[in-house]
């Protein structure tokens, strides 16, 4: 029974891997839609000097404790649940493997101009009114509600998501800065690119705009493809730095190695397998201009600011050398093309 199970598995993802690849005509960056602009990416003049040790949200956002518990968030794999300051500003805190990759790869897509969520790092937290008992993570959570290597995201008031977007068809389909987002995601190895984890937002001071941004960065700094264990496929220098980045370059094109196909066996149902080979999809046939582009784009960021992000997800100084000198040695890949 296993073996046939295998059999029929491996003609499948023969059968699936061998559909092209379409991904729609050029479009401008910014297009009007039913309900106004749609916003993928804002030009960052000021990369250079761009703070990636507090990212979007700034020093001046930084959250201050204590945390009051609000509820937990079931979505996802990773422990999470909301949280209010003194101030009364609401944050989600994510615990576990995800969290210091997730907030590296924040800073890194809003330095080169795009949408990210104003996320924090704390090695410390405590959380008053904790519930005897979580749905997920109780192991993380110390007497008295204390945390330790807690995500907090903050909730911007005004800001609503409004939907979801997918890879496959979106109103930037085919544009460089589209196409440079699909580099951002292999040169993090971001490889559970879920529509899901896309989102669409709105923002009361922008009533004409939509923003799109990848609003889940959890699945980075791993390995390449959905592993057999968390805490090889995120946030694990040996599986980063061990990686292969670019795989195949044409005068044309460009093809990623992320996402690469996932280990089988940790899936029980073969649609979700195929939805995952089709994921590598994303980081085929990225025209080789457009990700020289990004390329240049990153090649501005001082070894300084790189550092920074790193930092920023609280690791190491010996990690995020390593972390650091992987990227940066990515960076060079992409401008050699």
């Amino acid at each position: 029974m296993r073996r046939n199970l295998i059999g029929l598995c491996l003609i499948v993802s023969f059968l699936a891997c061998s559909l092209p690849a379409a991904w729609g005509e050029d479009k401008p960056a910014v297009t009007e839609g039913s309900t106004g602009q749609n916003v993928l990416w804002v030009d960052p003049v000021d990369l250079a000097s761009r703070n990636l040790l507090f990212g979007p949200g700034g020093d001046q956002g930084q959250p201050k404790g204590p945390m009051t518990f609000v509820e937990e968030d079931r979505a996802g794999t990773n422990p999470k649940f909301e949280v209010l300051d003194n101030d009364g500003t609401k944050w989600k805190a994510k615990l576990g493997v995800e969290a210091r990759p997730e907030t590296v790869a924040t800073r890194l897509l809003w330095a080169v101009g795009y949408f990210a969520d104003q996320d924090y790092m704390l090695a410390n937290l405590q959380v008053e009114k904790m519930p005897t008992r979580l749905r997920r993570g109780q192991h993380l959570v110390g007497p008295g509600g204390k945390l330790e290597n807690v995500r907090l995201e903050r909730h911007i008031k005004g800001e609503d998501k409004v939907g979801e977007w997918r890879w496959k068809k979106n109103p930037f389909t085919g544009t460089r800065e589209f196409n440079g987002l699909r580099v951002m995601m292999a040169l993090i190895n971001n490889w559970d690119l879920k529509d899901q984890n896309n989102a669409i937002y709105s923002e009361k001071a922008y009533p004409e705009k939509q923003f799109y941004a990848v609003s889940d960065l959890g699945a980075t700094f791993g390995s390449t493809g959905f592993g057999w264990t968390q805490e090889s496929s995120k946030g694990n220098l040996k599986s980063y730095r061990r990686s292969k980045f670019i795989s195949k370059v044409t005068p044309d094109y460009v093809d990623f190695n992320v996402p690469t196909r996932p280990v089988w066996i940790r899936f029980f149902g073969l649609p979700a397998y195929i939805s995952r080979l089709h994921m590598r999809e994303i980081g085929k046939r990225v025209p080789r201009a457009d990700a020289k582009w990004m390329g240049g784009l990153l090649a501005k960021l001082s070894a300084e600011q790189i550092r920074d992000a790193f930092r920023s997800g609280g690791y190491s100084s010996e990690d995020v050398e390593g972390f650091a000198g992987a990227l940066e040695k990515r960076i060079a890949e992409l401008n050699k093309l």
